[in-house]
């Protein structure tokens, strides 16, 4: 069967022919350590995005001929990373000479279009706090476990889910997670100079990333020779596996954590066709997706999906077989496993949520998952 990325239109429903949904912005990471930025307004709203800025690194120049008491504070105190340079003045169209960035808080929508326009005559970013109309760009909520900084944006439409939402990542993330980063950088020129391009840098850092999400402290990895099983085991030649992934009812919100960093993993996904196209958005982008079972060009035993997978597997991939419903209770995952190992293909399974009988009658005229419910 020839692939078809990500998914193709099946006699089911028609499937999405791209592989990332629409953006309603494209999130950017904009490096600002030592470069000029411009701030008008010496407010407390100001005083958070002048923070914020300087803990990028950024040299903050702040026109505002008042402070408010907790921009002084600010001021006095100083930065972890940046600085601040305040001018008692309104700002002028000079000072936006050299900027990275423009920022300001302006009283009125006439105060803000005067500074949008100086700015952008500049042709420099600019945002307008609280006025959407005159911002480039817009402030989302942050995980800060620096280098690793992940952004969260809502378009605007609710600040509150986009903080919400963070604090659900908090949770979720090991506070150990910043040193590993930090080591990352460490080992970075080794693994570039030591592994080749491709599989072999792939294979280190999927075993690197096991070792930061395993609540192990990094200490002195990199210096004590810790990492060096990583670089031996990376560059030995893979004989491909298999991993058969239960998709439980087939959405991305019923997907356990280990389904996810498995698909993030593999080189090709084989997917029924009642795997939602929510769950394939979560694998790796280079991976190859292919639709197995019924298609729009008749039925594939499982015989020729066994097939496949050994033949994926021998030429070096790690093969994602992504299957709806519970594993638990799959005679088809032990007929696979059976034929993969008779193979000498490497094979593991993680097991979905497992959902509820159903009918004979839902059997017959094709099953909805929506109306299972999950156990």
């Amino acid at each position: 069967m020839k692939p078809i990325s990500p998914k193709p239109v099946d006699p089911v429903r028609k499937r999405r022919p791209a592989r990332v949904e629409a953006l309603a912005s494209l999130p950017l990471f904009f490096p600002l350590k030592g470069r000029k930025v411009v701030l008008a307004g010496g407010t407390d709203a100001a005083a958070w995005k002048a923070e914020l800025l300087t803990a990028a690194g950024a040299h903050v120049h702040v026109f505002a001929e008042k402070l408010d008491e907790t921009f002084s504070a600010l001021l006095s105190t100083g930065s972890v990373s940046g600085r601040f340079t305040h001018h008692q003045r309104p700002w002028a169209p000079r000072d936006f000479d050299h900027a990275a960035v423009a920022i300001a808080d302006a009283v009125s929508d006439g105060e803000a279009q005067a500074f949008y326009c100086a700015a952008r005559g500049a042709g420099i970013p600019v945002n307008v706090i609280d006025k959407p109309a005159f911002c480039d760009f817009q402030f989302g909520s942050i995980v800060n476990r620096s280098p690793v900084v992940i952004g969260i944006s809502t378009d605007g439409a609710a600040p509150i889910l986009g903080q919400a939402i963070r604090r659900r990542i908090e949770t979720l993330l090991p506070a150990s997670l910043q040193d590993w980063a930090v080591l990352a950088r460490k080992v970075r020129a080794k693994v570039l100079s030591q592994l080749t391009a491709g599989a072999e840098r792939r294979r280190f850092w999927e075993r690197f990333t096991d070792l930061a999400f395993s609540g192990r402290e990094t200490g002195e990895m990199a210096e004590s020779g810790a990492l060096e099983p990583l670089f031996r085991e990376a560059s030995q030649v893979s004989a491909g596996r298999v991993t058969i992934v239960g998709a439980g009812p087939g959405d991305a919100e019923h997907l356990t954590l280990k389904a996810m960093r498995t698909l993030q993993s593999a080189d090709v996904i084989l997917f029924d066709d009642r795997v939602d196209d929510t769950v394939l958005e979560l694998a790796r982008r280079e991976a190859k997706r292919m639709l197995v079972g019924r298609n729009g060009d008749g039925y594939e035993t499982e015989d020729t999906i066994g097939d496949r997978m050994v033949r994926l597997a021998r030429q070096g991939k790690h093969v994602v077989h992504l299957k709806s419903g519970d594993l638990s209770s799959s005679g088809e995952v032990e007929t696979d496993l059976q034929r993969l190992r008779e193979a000498g293909i490497p094979t593991s399974v993680v097991p979905g949520v497992a959902i509820a009988p159903y009918s004979a009658s839902q059997r017959d005229g094709g099953l909805r998952f929506d109306d299972v419910a999950v156990g």
